[in-house]
């Protein structure tokens, strides 16, 4: 148990320097190696060489050497304890001109020789195999030193003069287990020192005569005292006690690990209670024998804080309440009694000057300090870890308790039922902590009205009813690891301004909660089962906004739990649109949507005459559907001309006195309006028979055709034909250049075959227009039927 304080003590000292070396660092030179319990038997060759921090404890290595950490000039803290080593050679450190913490406890150290170059501020040698103090005269030079660990089983007053000139703020002694055959008393008067830690050996009986009431010393532990109630030890270590006298500065005495009589105990407090120390803690305590009846004077003390802690007793037949009367008329302000299977309390005979009372982890039920009226001055109280069952009862408690403030009753057995009636609280308590009891949603009908900080966590809250008493005065609430499903409302805690609310089963939270409490400056609501749908979307968004303020653990601790693919998802990372989960704006959108896309169309098919072109598509489909329902006769015949001849009236003299001529008289046979449309029948039924029944379309161009409708007509329906058919049916001729911005926009058919089909284009040249007719007249001879009839009967 000595061993475990030791470690404590020293594990909180590492801490300390190390949160002070980490302050000071830089992040570029902080570095911390851990190779502890790696079974290592040398120093790691392959240490990086911004190694600031290394611990290499709990191993088997054996020496140390200059080698070793030659190359960690930024060394500053280095661990080496709970290994094997023998010797040190402090010089292997004179590389390390930064090393400020240095730690060989626990090793087998016997000798050491000194290096004047090293300046530490944490050195501890303790639980090793020195037989004399391993005290340097090169330790004198250690001006920064603020610990010191030391093991030995001989002390002489002349080991401590080479350290008597330095203020260590603690010294840590370890006795080995042959000490006090040779003892110098004195041994100890040199030392300057504000804390002094003293290990007698284990397993021996206290029979020492060492002076510990060191001048400079504020604060004194001993460790392993054995008082059997047949030895000697009881006087030897009163004796030790009574010289603490003579240090008027010494205000804190610990003893840890004592195995004594309940007699010796009280003896002990009694002895204590008359010299000058304030604070007094006794832990570790194994009780034998009986107790006798005797006044215990409480007069003339200045103790003010006394702790009990981890007391066994192997008597059973005590007068109990005799102990908890010693125990309850103190006239102390701090009493602790931590882990001692106390089974109850008395209430003090008299007005008490207790301000803060600790009896945690006891056996102490709901029938402590019942109706008790002496505890007026109380401020503080804990009974956290006992065996209390019902809430209403203490609430009875604290009813004459008129200046409590903390109340710590968590971790018991608490249940509130609504039919014991109200409860009535000290309206002075500000602070209550009933966490970890099965306390549910009635509990809120069983509060102090006046509380500020309340702590509900783990319980078996479900929800926060709203018809409950108004706890205007509430700042702080704790109803983490419960089943809420909801956050509170403020209107029923208008003054709140922290909430810890995760792991709970809230889903769905409301955005509502962030805005209406205006005062919450700390919420903590993560590790909950959110759901990530389009409910928790302005939640997301209003935690976002004040999530660097006031939301503690943001962003990790805020995960998305359902559905499935977002399982495990920050909810910083949760987007979803305003569109998908708004149906009134979505429908809006849609109807915009639509509305935009027909105007765009409509305004299309006007850009591109489509009326136009749909009227063709119908004259084109009805004559279409009349060439079917013609009888099988009329569909037989083959083509009646060579040419059908497109033109604008405006070229009708180039046609006649050119085009013409020059075709017919070749026996060609020309479809041309004027002569061959068969009266009585539309206009368009006429373009497209002749289309149909002429071999090729001649389309004689110009600016005078485009501006032409019914060369439109006519130039439409022959491209139809031209795809129905699969034929080149087309022959396109340039009678004059044709601009491409004199086109109307309704020609982009024509566009399209002028840049994709050869045409023949008009020589000016009279000597090129033989070739021109030739060309012409070979691209639509071919024999008619009736010509080959002729041919037939000749």
């Amino acid at each position: 148990m000595m061993k475990t304080n030791s470690s404590i003590f020293q594990f909180a000292i590492i801490f300390i320097l190390i949160l002070e070396i980490r302050i000071q660092l830089s992040e570029e030179s902080d570095f911390l190696v851990n190779r502890s319990k790696t079974g290592l038997f040398h120093i790691p060759k392959d240490l990086s060489l911004k190694t600031t921090i290394l611990d290499i404890s709990q191993n088997y290595i054996s020496e140390l050497q200059t080698s070793d950490i030659l190359s960690l000039s930024k060394l500053r803290i280095l661990i080496v304890s709970h290994n094997r080593i023998q010797y040190l050679d402090i010089s292997v450190f004179k590389f390390n001109q930064e090393l400020e913490y240095l730690d060989l406890s626990h090793n087998e150290l016997g000798r050491i020789s000194c290096h004047p170059t090293v300046n530490l501020k944490h050195l501890d040698l303790s639980f090793n195999a020195f037989d004399d103090l391993p005290i340097c005269k090169e330790f004198g030079n250690m001006s920064q030193l603020e610990f010191l660990g030391l093991s030995a089983t001989q002390l002489q007053k002349s080991s401590m003069l080479p350290i008597a000139p330095l203020h260590i703020r603690k010294v840590l002694l370890v006795l080995g287990d042959t000490y006090g055959k040779k003892e110098d008393p004195e041994s100890l008067q040199k030392l300057n020192t504000e804390s002094l830690h003293i290990v007698f050996p284990t397993r021996k009986e206290f029979s020492f005569t060492l002076d510990v009431s060191v001048s400079t010393a504020v604060s004194l532990e001993l460790s392993n005292i054995k008082c059997v109630p047949d030895g000697n030890g009881w006087s030897y270590f009163q004796n030790v006690l009574s010289k603490l006298q003579k240090n008027s500065r010494l205000s804190s005495l610990t003893l840890n690990n004592i195995e004594t009589t309940w007699n010796f105990f009280i003896m002990l407090l009694q002895l204590v209670w008359h010299t000058s120390i304030e604070y007094f803690s006794i832990s570790n305590v194994k009780l034998q024998g009986y107790l006798d009846f005797r006044d215990f004077d409480y007069s003339d003390t200045s103790l003010k804080a006394l702790s009990i802690h981890q007391v066994v007793s192997n008597a059973f037949n005590l007068p109990q309440s005799y102990i908890y009367k010693i125990f309850s008329n103190m006239n102390i302000q701090n009493f602790t009694v931590f882990g001692t299977h106390m089974v109850h309390m008395v209430c003090p005979s008299q007005i008490s000057p207790f301000l803060h009372l600790d009896f945690s982890n006891n056996l102490l039920t709901d029938i402590v300090f019942k109706n008790c009226r002496n505890l007026i001055k109380l401020e503080t109280l804990s009974l956290q870890m006992n065996q209390l069952k019902e809430l209403a009862s203490i609430a009875q408690m604290t009813n004459e308790m008129k200046s409590l403030q903390q109340l710590d009753i968590s971790q018991n057995s608490l249940r509130y039922d609504e039919n014991e009636g109200n409860c009535s609280w000290t309206r002075s308590l500000l602070s209550l902590n009933i966490s970890s009891n099965m306390l549910t949603d009635s509990v809120f009908r069983c509060l102090p009205p006046k509380v500020k900080v309340l702590d509900l966590h783990n319980n078996r809250i479900r929800s926060i009813p709203k018809p409950i008493m108004k706890l205007e005065d509430l700042q702080e609430l704790n109803v983490a690891s419960n089943s809420l499903a909801h956050f509170p409302d403020c209107g029923t805690f208008n003054r709140l301004s922290v909430l810890i609310i995760d792991s709970n089963s809230i889903s769905n939270p409301s955005a509502d909660f962030l805005q209406s409490c205006h005062n919450i400056r700390s919420i903590s609501s993560g590790n909950n089962p959110f759901q990530c749908t389009c409910e928790l979307r302005e939640f997301v968004q209003s935690l976002g906004q004040v999530a660097s303020k006031v939301v503690e653990g943001w962003p990790d601790s805020y995960k998305c739990d359902y559905p499935e693919n977002y399982k495990g998802t920050l909810l910083k990372d949760f987007h979803v649109s305003q569109l998908s989960c708004n149906t009134t704006l979505l429908l809006v959108t849609i109807g915009v949507a639509v509305l935009v896309f027909t105007v765009t169309v409509t305004a299309l098919c006007i850009y591109f005459d489509l009326p136009w072109y749909l009227r063709m598509v119908f004259q084109w489909t009805q004559t279409r559907r009349r060439a079917r329902n013609t009888p099988l006769e009329e569909l037989q015949r083959t083509i009646q001309f060579h040419a059908f001849i497109s033109y604008s009236g405006h070229d009708s003299a180039w046609v006649k006195r050119e085009l013409l001529p020059n075709l017919e008289k070749e026996e060609l046979r020309i479809c041309l309006h004027e002569r061959n449309f068969i009266p009585g029948k539309s206009i368009v039924e006429n373009i497209i028979n002749c289309i149909e029944e002429s071999y090729k379309s001649i389309f004689v161009l110009s600016p005078n055709f485009v501006q032409s409708e019914w060369c439109h007509y006519e130039l439409y329906f022959a491209h139809h034909n031209l795809f129905h058919e699969g034929s080149n049916n087309l022959i396109l001729i340039l009678l004059e250049p044709i601009p491409q911005y004199s086109i109307p926009s309704s020609y982009h058919k024509l566009k399209n075959l002028m840049a994709q089909r050869t045409y023949l284009e008009w020589p000016k040249e009279k000597s090129k227009h033989g070739l021109f007719w030739a060309n012409l007249r070979a691209s639509i001879n071919i024999k008619l039927r009736e010509q080959a009839k002729k041919i037939d009967h000749t």
